[in-house]
């Protein structure tokens, strides 16, 4: 929730304090509630409640979609920055960090003081962040989420900070939780006074991860609960410290590639994307970021994608450090492409690419891509080529094709049509001052609004193909119906011509 307020809050307006917001996800029987703020929680909105019926309790509730993705992004991100406290981290649940401090508290003069610094850097990244300290894994993820702020048990409490928290705390599933209640016990401290033979029974046959006693040894240190930390980003990067200040960094361009592009090729990694940044003397830096169409390690292909590229760079006083980094990289095996051992790099497409989109822009060099879409307008859009794979051909063809027409309008041109009411095909219309008479059509091709991505009020499309008195042929097509609710007189539209 936070993460959208910060982004939100960079391009319109923000709702009211006192507005209840929530953040949807698909649910299995439409969009359910992902994460909500705190006034929406206090009017009884909870994750995993339906939209459609919050909604009717509160009308004013505003809600909008979540972007999972970027969530997860971030969260992947966070985990490796958590590294600056110690070199275990791992990712809790879908909002949680674990980190292993195990010998690190006292590099940030103890332990309470290691928690009074991440919550300040967490603050200063927008983000709240709810922390705890315990000995075992397990004991943290409870007492972090389900009791006060900043708290620290060590071995001989952990099991008294444990005994006032609900079960759910041990990560149960909703069915065992659902038991427990049935049974009474809705602590932890609870379940821990419970004779241990009666419920190994109940649950023996209940994997490692549901079993509340399996869980409970785990959060009290008697059965190992690891951390098992993902391992480190590798960062694949060449530099250049200069004795002094220098202006053009072209000279020491060609041996930062050379050497970039012998360590991708030990690692056999090849860059996608990279970063020449500058770092002046008066303390600033300047960068610049390239792509390519596929991965490549070729130094001096690489070279030539700079061509121009430094001339918009500041220099300021002079620069005394040049770093390249490979932001991003993907395998690319030691393969010989030729008989030779050379490259042709005349014959590839990439490098047409690479060089043309790094001379003109990204945005300029794009090619066609397909979306599932019934109205013709939105069959095809244009996406950028490094980022993005063409369009590619059905493999099937369908069994009753459409004649579509061979050029289409970017934006449909209106029209003034003669034609029987209400809905007659078109008998003759005007298109830029030139009058034109149909000897033949064909149609209509009724397309009728796509109603999970059109507005409402939107109307219905009626294609006809017609062909004129000179042998041209146009698609033209009615917005609307009569007395269709939807709007007065319909309008006309020429969207196509046919060969």
């Amino acid at each position: 929730m936070e993460r959208w307020t910060r982004i939100v809050s960079q391009h319109r307006t923000l709702p009211d304090r006192d507005v209840p917001v929530a953040l949807w996800r698909e649910g299995a029987h439409g969009p359910v509630i992902h994460c909500c703020n705190a006034i929406a929680r206090s009017r009884g909105i909870a994750p995993g409640a339906r939209v459609v019926d919050m909604q009717a309790i509160h009308p004013d509730l505003h809600a909008e979609p979540a972007d999972l993705d970027a969530d997860q992004t971030l969260m992947q991100r966070l985990v490796h920055w958590s590294r600056r406290w110690c070199p275990w981290t791992v990712q809790d649940g879908r909002d949680g960090l674990i980190l292993d401090v195990t010998g690190a508290a006292h590099l940030f003069r103890g332990e309470a003081a290691l928690l009074r610094d991440m919550t300040q850097r967490f603050a200063l990244q927008g983000l709240t962040a709810r922390v705890a300290m315990a000995p075992t894994r397990s004991a943290a993820q409870a007492v972090a989420r389900h009791a006060a702020n900043h708290t620290i048990c060590t071995r001989n409490d952990v099991a008294a900070h444990l005994a006032p928290l609900p079960v759910m705390a041990l990560r149960l599933n909703e069915t065992t939780d659902r038991l427990l209640h049935r049974a009474g016990l809705k602590t932890i401290g609870a379940l821990a006074d419970v004779p241990r033979a009666a419920l190994m029974r109940r649950f023996a046959t209940a994997g490692a991860e549901h079993n509340p006693l399996i869980l409970l040894d785990r959060a009290l240190g008697r059965a190992p609960d690891p951390v098992n930390a993902p391992p480190d980003q590798a960062r694949y990067m060449a530099r250049a410290l200069l004795s002094e200040a220098v202006i053009d960094p072209y000279p020491h361009l060609r041996q930062l590639i050379g050497d970039l592009c012998d360590t991708l090729a030990r690692a056999e990694m090849g860059m996608r994307q990279m970063r020449l940044t500058v770092y002046r003397v008066d303390s600033e830096c300047r960068k610049v970021d390239l792509a390519t169409a596929r991965a490549s390690r070729d130094p001096a292909h690489l070279l030539r994608l700079f061509d121009g590229k430094l001339d918009s760079i500041d220099p300021g006083f002079g620069f005394d450090l040049l770093t390249l980094e490979a932001t991003r990289v993907e395998p690319v095996p030691l393969i010989q492409n030729r008989l030779d051992g050379q490259h042709d790099p005349q014959a590839d497409l990439a490098g047409l690419l690479d060089r043309l989109t790094a001379r003109l822009g990204q945005d300029k060099v794009t090619w066609p891509t397909l979306r599932e879409s019934h109205r013709p307008d939105r069959v095809e859009a244009r996406v950028p080529a490094l980022t993005n794979t063409p369009a590619e051909a059905p493999a099937e063809t369908p069994v009753m094709p459409r004649e579509r027409p061979l050029r289409l309008l970017e934006t449909a041109e209106e029209i003034s049509v003669i034609y029987a009411v209400p809905e007659g095909p078109p008998s003759q219309f005007r298109w830029r001052r030139v009058r034109y008479q149909t000897v033949r059509h064909a149609g209509p091709e009724r397309i009728a609004p796509e109603w999970w991505r059109d507005r409402p009020g939107t109307r219905l499309r009626d294609y006809y193909k017609v062909e004129v008195q000179d042998g041209r042929r146009f698609w033209l097509y009615r917005e609307g119906l009569l007395q269709d609710g939807r709007g007065d007189t319909p309008r006309w539209f020429l969207h196509g011509f046919f060969a």
